[in-house]
């Protein structure tokens, strides 16, 4: 079986594609074919050294996928062999199969195809998360979301819309502004030097956002304070770009909130995973939302796929197919 491991922390030079053993089903566990992998900013990050320092390298990247039951261990009832399945948060993803917890998949409906399904589960959950338990977004609210074209933000603001909200969209060049508006931003700022908060306050009249969904690093924090109106909230996100730096708690201006998403807080019980990807499914299947998918690439040159990331000149999800 070929998968793809970096071999110690660094740049994407330390990933290699490689023969790794079979996976086995073990008790409470699924063995699947894998059909597509998500790339995500957190592979970024445990390549990186940010997270996973635990497991020792060589180790198999990836946490997102969707593929078909080829074995089942005890204690996997709820799943049989040609099952469809999709899942979140199971380490070892880049690989053409893979043995997952039981208790990480759901099933896939028949009208949502393999690369959506995969397409939607780590950043389609983040973006539920971000706009219903984070910030429950009322009708009539003004959001600010930052790489609007990006896969969390097409996603988010497609969501913050249904809920009846309003989305600004920041994007970082022209050939992203048609994206993010195809998504449902009513006005989209072009900026890369993170001088957008004059553009938002004159576009909400002086009165800023209720929300600001940021995961765009350090360059964009100050401006996003300043776009906040009075009482407003801040959804930090995205660990990969860096953090802002300590903060002052008293200095913080016009009664703010801000707080930091992590993903795991997103669905801490499995009956949330299987209401919120049956949401999302339901969204996708009814015409609610649209799946953005932006490039492929071949599982061996996952590399690529993380170079392309890290340009932040893709849109959409960027998927690996084995």
């Amino acid at each position: 079986m070929k998968a793809v491991v970096m071999k110690e922390v660094g740049g994407i030079d330390v990933m290699e594609f490689v023969d790794r053993p079979e996976p086995v089903a073990r008790p409470a566990h699924v063995v699947v074919e894998v059909a597509a992998a998500g790339v995500n900013f957190m592979d970024i990050g445990v390549r990186q050294g940010m997270a996973w320092t635990d497991i020792p390298n060589p180790k198999v990247l990836g946490v997102e996928g969707a593929g078909r039951v080829l074995a089942v261990g005890d204690g996997t009832g709820e799943f049989a062999v040609g099952d469809r399945v999709a899942w979140v948060y199971a380490p070892g993803s880049y690989a053409q199969r893979q043995s997952i917890p039981a208790a990480s998949l759901v099933k896939i409906p028949d009208t949502v195809d393999d690369r959506t399904a995969a397409s939607t589960m780590m950043q389609g959950l983040t973006a539920s998360h971000f706009a219903t338990d984070f910030y429950p977004v009322q009708p009539g609210d003004i959001a600010l979301v930052h790489a609007a074209a990006g896969g969390v933000g097409l996603l988010l603001t497609q969501i913050i819309r249904l809920r009846g909200g309003r989305v600004i969209g920041r994007v970082s060049s022209e050939d992203k502004v048609a994206i993010a508006r195809k998504a449902g931003a009513e006005h989209v700022i072009v900026d890369t030097d993170g001088r957008f908060a004059d553009e938002v306050l004159r576009w909400t009249g002086g009165e800023g956002v209720n929300v600001v969904y940021d995961g765009s690093g350090p360059k964009t924090f100050k401006g996003s304070i300043e776009a906040l109106r009075r009482s407003g909230t801040f959804c930090w996100y995205g660990p990969v770009l860096g953090g802002p730096g300590p903060l002052e708690i008293m200095n913080l201006p016009k009664s703010i909130k801000i707080g930091y998403a992590t993903f795991m807080d997103h669905i801490h019980t499995r009956e949330l995973l299987l209401d919120r990807t049956k949401q999302l499914f339901d969204w996708i299947e009814d015409g609610s939302i649209t799946v953005t998918i932006g490039e492929t690439y071949r599982l061996a040159d996952a590399a690529g796929a993380h170079a392309a990331m890290a340009s932040r000149a893709t849109t959409g999800k960027l998927l690996l197919i084995p």
